[in-house]
């Protein structure tokens, strides 16, 4: 059980990271973005590459990508979150300063187009076939002595860790990112940098009337979150260990991670990170919900239980349904007082 809370913790984490991205966008800037799958694969697919080796010997016969840097995990992370940056850049430069349907039609398109081409170009990243042995993080210190450049008075902490307790150590990695990632949006945020991004969200003529370059400011703000997305994705990807465009299907990959913001509270990253940690819980447990309606469906129609995993979409649906009508805010719900001088007064 304890094994599975921790597992269950690291999904959330990554969600969470995906929904504090997702809150820059819609939460705080109004940008309607629904094309979450294509930074999250971006991420994901980007610092696998940048980390693995170049398959050699028999296994480069079934096993290709376009390259293998062998680069230690931070650089991993760091990339993926920059490529994801940077491909947010054109999408933004293209269609935010248009009206707020056209980054919708952008975005999805954006990421399909991402898995597509991952899925079908087999040089890239192999394609339909999943790309393996992405290196875990810190995973030397489940293997005894072999973390040559940790300090001398911390070995003796890590010195009873056996590989089955490497779950809990990438869990206290992503904790720190997340908590890092949280602490900087905070600040961020409550600056007057994130002030203006919540006047364009309300009133974008006004703001640009009050001499703010509005355009610049949800530039700014989509890179941001696209950033969040793609270190989410490393993160994925080197808990996984193996990934294929499968796991970044839409569904997935972009509407949970909407139910997620929007029933912890849009424009409050702390609901963003409840919300990640409500919903997936309700998404696990809608697995077992499936299993134990299997007679029922069963009875029902003989075709019915294997259509049972379609059943969780429609349970996360009706309950977005019931959060929009009878909880719109959210959890927690948006703050009106940011500014720590306005708090002060």
């Amino acid at each position: 059980m304890l094994a599975y809370l921790v597992s269950f913790a690291v999904f959330a984490g990554v969600f969470a990271l995906l929904s504090l991205g997702l809150n820059v966008h819609w939460g705080y800037t109004g940008l309607f973005n629904i094309g979450v799958a294509g930074f999250f694969a971006l991420g994901a697919f980007t610092s696998a590459l940048f980390t693995t080796a170049m398959p050699q010997g028999i296994l480069a016969l079934y096993s290709q990508q376009a390259f293998g840097l062998e680069q230690p995990f931070l650089v991993g992370v760091l990339a993926g979150g920059l490529v994801a940056l940077l491909f947010a850049l054109p999408v933004g430069l293209a269609t935010l300063r248009l009206r707020e349907d056209y980054l919708a039609i952008a975005t999805i398109g954006f990421a399909e187009l991402v898995r597509l081409v991952f899925q079908n170009e087999r040089w890239l990243a192999n394609g339909p076939e999943p790309l393996r042995g992405i290196p875990r993080p810190l995973y030397c210190l489940v293997q005894g002595p072999d973390c040559d450049w940790l300090p001398a008075f911390l070995a003796p902490l890590f010195a009873g860790l056996e590989p089955r307790d490497y779950p809990y150590v990438f869990l206290l990695l992503l904790s720190l990112a997340l908590a890092l990632g949280y602490l900087l949006l905070e600040r961020a945020l409550r600056s007057p940098w994130g002030r203006a991004l919540r006047a364009v969200r309300e009133d974008e003529a006004s703001a640009q009337m009050l001499g703010k370059n509005t355009a610049l400011l949800k530039l700014q703000a989509f890179a941001v979150g696209a950033f969040l997305m793609g270190v989410a994705g490393a993160f994925y990807a080197h808990y996984m260990v193996s990934i294929d465009y499968n796991h970044f299907q839409p569904l997935f990959a972009t509407f949970l991670i909407w139910v997620m913001l929007i029933l912890g509270g849009s424009g409050n990253n702390r609901g963003a990170i409840l919300g990640a940690f409500v919903i997936w819980g309700v998404w696990t447990g809608t697995a077992f919900l499936t299993d134990l309606l299997s007679p029922l469906l069963q009875a029902l129609s003989p075709d019915l239980p294997a259509r049972g995993p379609y059943l969780r979409y429609l349970f996360i649906a009706l309950l977005f349904i019931l959060i929009l009508l009878y909880r719109p805010r959210g959890l927690l719900g948006e703050e009106k007082v940011v500014s720590v001088l306005g708090r002060r007064e």
